[in-house]
């Protein structure tokens, strides 16, 4: 058990992070998440404000949706990357625990000019993560009343599970193709927790604490603030436009208006556009970008660890560690899981801009350095139920 954002978090459980990890992939791993912070927003104002300060287009979102937003500063990096649901028309916003208050401070800073009431239910609302290739069928067959999402990805709906009324999500931070996020009652989160645990124990399900969390977001590319947004090893404020998520979450709709960093984060996705169409130059406004490192070479990297081409200083590792995975036999849609599994050492560097994956690179750990290469993806999401892992290098 350790602290975190003041919260007493689980590490791991008795299992162990890898198992943990290849439990989640193969059947299902439970997350207790309820140290991210969730604020309701409501009011006259909701869609105005809600506009002004998250970078996606709140007015596309239906009721019973979700979709992936940023919390810009003017500057054009982040004060944190988040979650907006809407349950009918109420709205709520799910935030990094260790941003929390940061967040709580600037959302109301901002709500001085709109019609709005913010209220924290961090608290009185809980959150699990169901993740994984068997979640969806136990979900059903704990079902008491209700129905479940529809199936395509950042759909809500509400559910009976042990007598309890419950928001399901279809979003989760593993990367599984197969994954819900369970918004419960707090007095009553206990009870279901240990329900679906029953349920499903026979089945393979794990639950699952920090590391393997950290892991399973890694390998499926996710972001973590503090190492692919915020401010970087050398001092330096991450731009948005870095990494490439957030291509999913920025708009430039003019309903949107003059919103918080809009004219910064226009820059960067000037700029994104030209590497696009390959007439990319070198700009202070995007010099680097955030791309998956898959190691050749034996070790780990760790944040930090300096990335070099050709004997120059290139980047930095924001995020690495080792991975296991499980193997697959043939190919394409026809591939099916087999018992056998390995590892693997993966990372996330911010790499200069004009470096492409046909390079390969070294990076330098302990004096040490390790071949590694650029790749587009660490896993593939493509094919439910399972996650596949990328793990060949690519020749040129």
């Amino acid at each position: 058990m350790v602290d975190f954002g003041g919260w007493e978090m689980p590490l791991q459980y008795e299992h162990g992070i890898l198992k943990e990890h290849l439990g989640t992939r193969r059947y299902g791993g439970l997350f207790d998440v309820s140290h991210m912070g969730r604020f309701r927003v409501q009011g006259r104002d909701t869609i105005a404000f809600l506009q002004h300060v998250l970078t996606n287009d709140a007015e596309l979102l239906n009721p019973w949706q979700a979709h992936y937003t940023l919390i810009p500063n003017n500057k054009g990096g982040l004060i944190d990357d988040a979650y907006l649901f809407r349950t009918g028309d109420e709205y709520f916003l799910v935030v990094n625990a260790s941003n929390r208050e940061k967040d709580w401070n600037h959302l109301h800073s901002q709500a001085s000019s709109f019609d709005v009431s913010l209220e924290e239910q961090t608290e009185n609302i809980s959150m699990i993560a169901f993740q994984g290739p068997l979640t969806e069928s136990i979900l059903v067959k704990l079902l008491e009343g209700g129905r479940m999402p529809e199936t395509s990805r950042n759909r809500l709906s509400e559910i009976t599970v042990a007598g309890t009324k419950i928001i399901s999500a279809r979003t989760g931070y593993t990367g599984e193709p197969l994954g819900f996020e369970l918004f419960i009652p707090s007095e009553k989160v206990e009870e279901v927790w240990n329900c679906l645990y029953q349920a499903g124990f026979d089945d393979g399900i794990v639950t699952v604490g920090l590391g393997a969390r950290d892991t399973l977001r890694l390998e499926a590319g996710m972001p973590l603030f503090g190492h692919e947004f915020g401010i970087d090893q050398e001092g330096k404020e991450i731009p948005a436009f870095a990494f490439p998520l957030t291509s999913v979450a920025v708009k430039f709709s003019p309903r949107k208006g003059n919103f918080v960093g809009r004219e910064a984060l226009m820059e960067q996705f000037e700029e994104v556009r030209k590497m696009n169409a390959g007439q990319y130059e070198s700009s202070e406004v995007l010099p680097r970008r955030i791309m998956p490192l898959l190691l050749i070479g034996k070790g780990i990297v760790r944040q930090g660890d300096p990335v070099f081409f050709n004997d120059s200083k290139v980047g930095l590792v924001t995020s690495g560690t080792m991975v296991p995975f499980w193997k697959f036999e043939g190919e394409g849609g026809t591939m099916s899981i087999t018992n056998e599994h390995d590892r693997r050492a993966i990372a996330m560097a911010y790499i200069d801009a004009h470096i492409s994956t046909q390079h390969e690179l070294e990076v330098e750990v302990r004096g040490r350095r390790i071949n590694s290469q650029l790749v587009s993806l660490h896993g593939s999401s493509k094919t439910p139920p399972y996650f596949r892992a990328i793990y060949k290098k690519i020749s040129f």
